[in-house]
């Protein structure tokens, strides 16, 4: 496995190569990480995986400058899996030496809701970084996990309309197979306590989505209520929302009788941690 800091050196590796599928990661990797390593590496010869902790996605009052670092950690992960062939970890000199004034700004519609609500700012530090990697290693493939489901959408509208010649490949979202905690970097800054009441989060998510199978098609009420158990367990949260998976959009009464596919997507802190989630329902879109 090559490791390399600069964007002379990766272009360098990678020059004759035939077939790149690119993971992009901020580090801190942990088992859903290395899933989509695993799965990179069946689309294509040569996996290359991104570890860049992105300024431009943090805003003023975010955890940037205590965002776990662990980059020797990671590599003896990477290595010790062996799906990965090179790893890019630039320093944030490499990755933008010159002030980044051209920023990739998505369609408000699908970028300033939810996550965009509460993060201002966020996608367009998502999309422009994503961006920048794709213009910097070519892949044929990327290799993105439901986890953020949100910006997964973002991803595949941006690759689609700037008719980018790659392929986004969706890998599901990993979860602890005891309990059903999403796998998340953030899950590190827990508690014994909070560990565990954590999966609270994903519960209340498949309660909600119980309520869909059943018929119900309320979904005002059903958000209300998932909100509502969540502040009752101690839980500050920003949202507990339906949607319908291909757009985010809230789903129409036809949407719910004809089963379109939807995802409940849901954020919420628990102590000072803020986790997302989210689960779908009535089947994948083509």
């Amino acid at each position: 496995m090559l490791v390399v800091h600069t964007i002379e050196e990766l272009q360098n590796a990678l020059r004759g190569k035939d077939g790149i599928a690119l993971v992009p990661t901020m580090g801190n990797l942990h088992d859903g990480h290395l899933a989509l390593m695993a799965e990179a590496k069946k689309h294509a010869p040569t996996v290359v995986a991104s570890i860049f902790v992105n300024r431009l996605q943090f805003g003023p009052n975010e955890d940037f400058d205590t965002y776990p670092r662990t980059l020797q950690e990671d590599l003896e992960k990477l290595e010790k899996q062996g799906a990965v062939d090179i790893v890019f970890a630039p320093s944030e000199k490499d990755m933008y030496p010159e002030k980044q004034t051209f920023m990739v700004r998505p369609d408000p519609n699908l970028s300033e809701i939810l996550e965009g609500f509460y993060r201002p700012g966020f996608f367009d530090g998502v999309a422009t970084v994503v961006n920048k990697l794709f213009s910097i290693v070519r892949p044929n493939v990327a290799v993105f996990g439901k986890k953020d489901y949100q910006q997964l959408k973002i991803i595949q509208s941006m690759v689609k309309q700037f008719g980018m010649p790659l392929k986004i490949i969706p890998m599901e979202l990993q979860r602890n197979p005891e309990t059903g905690l999403a796998l998340s970097s953030r899950n590190r800054y827990l508690n014994a306590e909070e560990l565990k009441e954590a999966t609270h989060l994903y519960r209340t998510l498949q309660g909600v989505k119980s309520s869909l199978e059943a018929g119900a098609i309320d979904i005002t009420g059903l958000e209300n209520s998932a909100v509502k158990r969540l502040e009752e367990a101690g839980w500050k949260p920003d949202y507990i929302v339906v949607a319908r998976q291909k757009d985010l959009l809230t789903p129409t009464r036809d949407d719910l009788l004809n089963k379109e596919p939807l995802v409940i997507l849901g954020a919420a802190k628990i102590g000072t941690t803020r986790l997302i989630d989210n689960v779908e329902v009535f089947g994948k879109p083509a």
